[in-house]
């Protein structure tokens, strides 16, 4: 079991490239998980001991907004990472994530992983270079959200 979701991780866009050893290391804080459709995956507040590479389905970030209801702000698909709030104290979840239909992915527990990366600093940088680097591009594609939506608004 263990080898087929290190192979399953050494797979996904956040591992690609990197060594056998290195997707067997996180394979060991990992579990396979499957979302039925509408199904909340990740809630505002609550802890962030997990994360998720997606492997097919397609899972929205929503926020709330007073007197509107839940707002969309990203739809996420196979090859992405759901949930971020895990790597930073106080580590909970700052968006609500909901399935738009059936969902599976590689859970991995987040505790489990922080140690490895604590007691493997070299595989903790290499981590946390992968985990930034989605991190950028997503505050990119808020950064265009944004100018779609008010950067018409602005004066000549």
């Amino acid at each position: 079991m263990i080898e087929e979701l290190a192979e399953l991780v050494g797979h996904h866009p956040l591992f690609d490239g990197l060594p056998a050893d290195v997707a067997a290391l996180v394979a060991g804080c990992a579990r396979n998980a499957a979302f039925g459709p509408g199904e909340l995956v990740l809630a505002e507040g609550a802890v962030a001991d997990a994360f998720y590479l997606l492997r097919r389905g397609r899972v929205t970030l929503e926020v709330h907004a007073p007197g509107r209801g839940p707002l969309v702000i990203e739809t996420l698909g196979p090859g992405a990472v759901l949930g971020m709030s895990w790597l930073f104290p106080p580590y909970r979840w700052s968006f609500d994530a909901r399935t738009l239909e059936p969902v599976g992915a590689i859970s991995v527990d987040a505790a489990c992983l922080r140690d490895k990366a604590e007691a493997d600093p070299a595989f903790g940088y290499e981590l946390m270079k992968r985990l930034g680097a989605v991190l950028l591009e997503r505050l990119e594609a808020t950064r265009i959200r944004l100018l779609d939506l008010y950067g018409h608004d602005r004066p000549d």
